[in-house]
């Protein structure tokens, strides 16, 4: 199958690695010059696990290109998927759609015979119906459908995702569309994966469900944490207790501090606004995303707390900038309020994360950055936690606190047990214990 991917981002890039993958023909394009040669060239402009190797392989077999070109490309396509970017509107917090009617009115002029033309983009619902709209007014005489198929993709476990999802949405209203799509994801719907055909809003409406959901999980432990704090209890042992119900399961309870990400609070931003535009205000999802905001400053108070209630003038060591581990994003992330509320109280900060240093840098001010998680803390007042990658899993915290101005340890991924960290003669503080 003849397969166009319109975007080489996050989703655009992973989703036409895996259906090359799958052994169709696809061609990735993108407006970004700079982007296609560093692809042409094989570097990737996006850290994932795997990512890389599957891209080589797939062009070595001549299955995966990558273009500027995007007439040529959706030409000869049978299926072309949009995986443009959606951000949050300034001002408002709507997801903006700019690139994606962009890109619906290019494919208009571009398309020849019938063609399935696939939002793979998180958009909100009635956007496929704004695509249908602006093509057949670009160029009434198309033959296409449009399809809705939201992507369910983890950063740092993408690729696993895609080729063993729990779940493959697609969202149709022209019946000639259901068969090319069960061809696009042939292997997957061979080996049973549940693929579930709705119609074309449910599908939009369902990604921003999904993610609302999974966002509500996690401050809702959060909100347990602070409460356990109070009383006495154990958070993580909380969250075994109820996550060992089959009803509610143990995904998506582990207390920290705060999601980020290109997923969470965009959408869940973008879900609110539809909803209040629709006069069916979602209050849950409005405190789930108000409780988070807050929670990301309130973490930075907390090791100002941990650290006797003054940071003025102290160094304070930063371990882990990433939303979450295997990843390079930034977006959002818990660590740039922390970090900010630190500098605002006066505090030095120096910083190390394994892969995010050089997204971090176009986002923070005036933060000394380490080449390994030992010279962050050389001198340090506090050693804070704020991100999980394996690498900081087992640390030597002897050698650390050797190092240290002062044992001050803040683990806001409560990766570390207490009672250990205690022998070593650390003042420590975690999240919910």
């Amino acid at each position: 199958m003849r397969i166009t991917m319109i975007g080489t981002g996050y989703v655009g890039l992973v989703s036409g690695a895996c259906f090359a993958d799958f052994g169709h023909e696809v061609v990735c394009v993108d407006k970004d010059e700079r982007k296609i040669a560093m692809l042409q060239a094989g570097e990737m402009p996006i850290y994932e696990p795997g990512l890389a190797e599957l891209v080589a392989r797939n062009v070595a077999q001549k299955r995966l290109s990558f273009t500027t070109e995007l007439a040529p490309a959706v030409a000869q396509a049978e299926a072309v998927f949009i995986g443009v970017g959606t951000p949050s509107r300034r001002g408002d917090g709507h997801a903006d759609l700019t690139y994606v009617y962009a890109a619906a009115r290019e494919i208009a002029h571009a398309m020849e015979g019938f063609t399935v033309i696939v939002t793979k983009s998180t958009v909100p619902v009635g956007t496929g119906d704004e695509v249908e709209r602006i093509i057949r007014e670009e160029r009434p005489d198309a033959d296409f459908a449009v399809v809705s198929n939201p992507e369910f993709l983890r950063e740092g476990a993408a690729i696993s995702d895609f080729k063993r999802p729990d779940r493959i949405v697609i969202g149709i209203e022209d019946e000639r569309a259901r068969e090319p799509m069960i061809q696009a994801y042939r292997p997957l719907h061979l080996n049973h994966s549940p693929m579930l055909f709705t119609g074309r809003r449910t599908a939009e409406l369902t990604k921003y469900a999904g993610n609302a959901f999974l966002a509500t999980k996690i401050t809702f432990i959060n909100e347990i944490a602070d409460l356990c704090e109070k009383v006495g209890a154990n958070v993580q042992d909380v969250a075994r207790g109820i996550g060992l119900d089959n009803r509610i399961g143990s995904k998506f309870l582990h207390a920290g501090p705060g999601f980020g990400g290109s997923c969470f609070p965009k959408d869940t931003l973008a879900l609110i606004k539809t909803a209040q535009d629709n006069d069916a205000p979602i209050r849950i999802v409005e405190t789930v995303a108000a409780v988070n905001d807050t929670r990301k400053r309130a973490m930075g108070r907390k090791v100002v707390k941990a650290c006797g209630g003054d940071v003025h003038g102290k160094r304070i060591a930063i371990l882990g900038l990433t939303f979450k581990p295997n990843t390079d994003d930034m977006r959002d992330s818990p660590a740039i309020a922390i970090i900010r509320t630190l500098q605002d109280m006066g505090a030095r900060v120096t910083a190390y994360d394994p892969e995010g240093i050089e997204q971090a840098r176009q986002v923070l001010d005036d933060v000394t950055y380490a080449d390994d998680p030992y010279s962050c803390t050389e001198g340090a007042d506090a050693l804070v936690i704020v991100t999980e990658w394996d690498a900081f899993r087992a640390l030597d915290l002897g050698r650390m606190k050797a190092l240290m101005k002062a044992p001050v340890l803040v683990d806001l991924r409560n990766i570390y047990r207490a009672d250990d960290v205690a022998a070593l003669g650390f003042s420590y503080t975690s999240v919910g214990r």
